[in-house]
């Protein structure tokens, strides 16, 4: 696994604290820049609920 195959979010800029994504073997894998070795694994299915669950603004209650 390279570290090339991660993504960061296009709204974190340059701070070094951010959500990073990749695919690997069919799922999703999830981990935070500052903390990479602890990575969540998910399905795309499941990842893209999360993701319409967040831009429908159905967690702003919890930030």
């Amino acid at each position: 696994m390279s570290e090339l195959d991660w993504q960061k979010s296009s709204f974190s800029g340059d701070d070094a604290n951010c959500v990073e994504v990749r695919t690997e073997a069919g799922l999703v894998e999830l981990r935070e820049s500052d903390d990479g070795d602890v990575i969540l694994h998910t399905t795309p299915a499941a990842f893209a609920d999360l993701l319409g669950t967040i831009k429908a603004g159905k967690l702003d209650h919890h930030a």
